[in-house]
């Protein structure tokens, strides 16, 4: 499979699916076409589907090989779960072949060492788990699922993510709680370092206990940023908000201040939803802002950018 490298750190993509999402306007209440015209580079790495006029939104997981271990960073939606809320239409009783597509990249559920949920989001931690023998079991038995304490302590009954975002509790309840009850969860906080060179940072906005990994190994650094961003659209304009976000007064904060260090950085940038080549880097703009320059994965048996 293709992929990228941060040094001796690869990274490859796992497609659950990918397909038009919302309506900009309704994903971002405050988006006008006219940001095209002000940044028309965004017409070739944000694409609106000519047919639906919805954003095109990928859905997946990113497959992480370093220090012997096989990690997995958010892990999409999940099959044949129930989601009823109008906004999760496209993740309703799913049936996708997301386990045979990480086989195509060699390997099986029992091979994944590590799983990371960036937050507790229907479509980021989908396939911690899977339905066997009439319940709800983790798919990867042999891993360790990192969970943020933070993340996990505000979805529960009257915290403050459970209360401003109630249609997200079922997927607590059939994605996260199986897990815990386990026993395989390792929580983390902001600072705390997984590996050599893998460390959590505080991320909130989106939820307030998202966590964003920054993986630096030989001089290179790359970001797995979670939900601080959906489209490209918001690297170019930061203070373009999403209607799925916990708080939209943080949420511009926490972009601009990852944007400044990922640029200062030269960082490459895994986000979770981002159109095709999915990765890249940014870079400041001459007028003080910033730009997203995509960089396009390589088969690993060759050169990586």
């Amino acid at each position: 499979m293709a992929g990228w490298s941060i040094a001796d750190v690869t990274v490859e993509r796992i497609e659950e699916f990918s397909s038009p999402g919302f309506p900009p306007q309704m994903q971002f209440p405050d988006y006008t076409p006219a940001i095209f015209d002000r940044h028309p580079e965004l017409r070739q790495i944000d694409r609106i589907d000519p047919e639906t006029g919805n954003t095109f939104a990928s859905i997946h997981a990113w497959l992480v090989r370093a220090h012997g271990e096989i990690i997995l960073v958010d892990t999409a939606s999940g099959n044949a779960k129930s989601r009823t809320d109008p906004k999760f239409a496209r993740f309703h009783m799913l049936d996708t072949d997301f386990i045979g597509r990480l086989a195509d990249a060699g390997v099986k559920p029992e091979d994944v060492t590590c799983v990371i949920n960036t937050h507790m989001h229907v479509d980021h931690s989908g396939w911690n788990t899977r339905f066997e023998d009439g319940r709800w079991v983790p798919t990867f038995p042999n891993a360790t699922y990192v969970f943020g304490a933070a993340e996990y302590r505000n979805w529960q009954p009257g915290g403050v993510t459970a209360t401003a975002q109630p249609e997200g509790v079922p997927v607590i309840e059939d994605s996260i709680e199986p897990v815990v009850d386990a026993g395989l969860v390792r929580w983390v906080g902001d600072g705390d370092e997984l590996l050599p060179g893998f460390t959590f940072h505080a991320a909130p906005g989106h939820t307030s206990g998202q966590l964003v990994l920054r993986v630096h190994s030989g001089g290179q650094s790359g970001w797995f940023t979670g939900d601080v961003m959906h489209r490209a659209m918001q690297v170019f304009e930061p203070d373009l908000n999403c209607f799925l976000c916990e708080d939209n007064d943080q949420a511009p904060l926490t972009r601009a201040r990852l944007l400044e260090v990922l640029a200062s950085e030269d960082a490459l940038i895994f986000p979770a939803h981002f159109d095709r080549p999915h990765a890249g880097r940014i870079a400041h703009r001459g007028d003080g802002g910033f730009r997203f320059e995509p960089v396009s994965p390589s088969d690993k048996k060759g050169p990586i950018q």
